[in-house]
């Protein structure tokens, strides 16, 4: 387990609480949870340090010192994030910081473009929240997400690269020639040549009681959050894809039993996944066929999950100590849908995936541009990624030649 940096006082009620744990677990910075409900020691703690009042969350620092109730801009700061660019004009701007916009910056950056790459959550993206990465080519042993992200971000600094982190991305612009990129924070910054690697989200079940249980036993990341239920007796899991079927078997690791609730009639997760599921000894049982309800909680903490099976209306329950969410990904490309052409999902169209006719006469496509000229995608926001890894780092490092040669034409 990575040691905890932080330790965040809080309960389960409260959404200040919430709001905190997921800047944290966005930016990967590894934290304790004390409930003050269930902890008396912590309750002390939090009064001492409050003069008598009981302010939750208090966010406790490595060096002994501590937040009251911080905004994420105050956790950011705390935390030493840059969230203001040096400059106004850049050659290059990248909007994600996971493998496909890490590997583009690298290139872009050693060949003497000005990058600036702009990333709203953990550099690292998904692949740094990965238990292991076993199929990284030139890793034999495999090796972890965390540290993964960790090496290719140190290598992006090595050249150069100006990072910003904590950072949202609004809308894009364009001014006599430059890109423009607005963020959240009322700044903008111009560039010749932009790069969409926003990567995709977790898709949710959109039922009711999931929105109130989001970090109080419902979760979208066994790495992240799996190991607050150490010990406990049983956990479920929502989806039968590969995710599903891996993040359930890592779940084992925490609890005496995974219940696996799939919608359709078979897992679709690759066939080694489902032997270890099938295994005499496995943890793992799998209901199909199920539809799931709604969530329900005592305390603002997830207690029922409530479904029913296709071929008959009966409700059912099942009480978990947590239910982790994996249906499927969405693209982070909402700031962009009506800027660059996407397909309905919200992914990015690039290549020869885009219609004849959007591109102006004058300009021709080069691999990796959108439907709009100097707009790049790479990586998992690009319609038709793999969502892998490996691929995600050759997206990006092939998106980098491209641009290097559009900026090239542009002189």
């Amino acid at each position: 387990m990575v040691e905890a940096k932080v330790t965040v006082f809080g309960a389960y009620w409260c959404p200040d609480c919430r709001r905190a744990k997921k800047f944290l677990g966005e930016q990967f910075v590894p934290y304790s949870w004390i409930d003050i409900e269930q902890d008396k020691n912590g309750e002390m703690f939090v009064l001492e340090k409050n003069q008598g009042k009981r302010i939750i969350p208090t966010i406790v620092f490595q060096d002994g010192s501590f937040l009251v109730e911080p905004t994420n801009a105050e956790l950011a700061k705390k935390l030493g994030l840059t969230t203001e660019a040096k400059k106004t004009y850049y050659d290059l701007i990248i909007i994600g910081g996971g493998p496909a916009g890490l590997t583009a910056a690298i290139y872009a950056s050693r060949e003497g473009a000005d990058t600036l790459l702009i990333e709203r959550s953990g550099l690292g993206g998904q692949a740094g929240i990965t238990v292991g990465l076993d199929n990284f080519p030139g890793f034999p042993e495999g090796i972890s997400g965390q540290e993964f992200a960790e090496r290719v971000t140190q290598q992006a600094r090595r050249f150069g690269v100006e990072i910003l982190q904590a950072v949202d991305v609004e809308r894009l612009e364009m001014e006599e020639g430059y890109h423009e990129v607005y963020t959240s924070d009322g700044k903008h910054y111009h560039s010749r040549a932009l790069l969409l690697a926003t990567g995709a989200s977790y898709r949710r079940l959109e039922i009711p009681g999931e929105d109130d249980y989001i970090g109080a036993g419902i979760h979208f990341c066994a790495t992240c959050d799996g190991p607050f239920y150490k010990g406990s007796q049983e956990i479920v899991v929502i989806g039968g894809g590969n995710s599903a079927v891996e993040e359930g078997l890592h779940l084992t690791n925490f609890t005496d039993k995974v219940t696996l609730l799939v919608r359709g009639d078979k897992l679709t997760a690759s066939q080694i996944a489902i032997d270890k599921v099938n295994e005499p000894t496995s943890k793992v049982e799998v209901k199909y066929n199920v539809i799931v309800d709604a969530f329900e909680g005592h305390d603002s903490k997830l207690k029922t999950i409530k479904y029913h099976y296709k071929d008959n209306n009966q409700i059912e329950e099942i009480h978990p100590a947590a239910a982790f969410i994996f249906i499927g990904q969405m693209p982070n490309t909402e700031f962009v849908k009506d800027y660059v052409e996407t397909d309905k999902y919200g992914f990015v169209l690039s290549g020869h995936d885009l219609a004849h006719d959007v591109h102006m006469d004058h300009h021709h496509a080069l691999p990796f541009e959108s439907s709009v000229a100097g707009i790049f995608v790479a990586g998992d926001a690009r319609y038709g990624s793999t969502k892998q890894v490996a691929s995600a780092v050759g997206e990006g490092a092939a998106a980098s030649i491209s641009i290097r040669e559009f900026i090239r034409k542009m002189g």
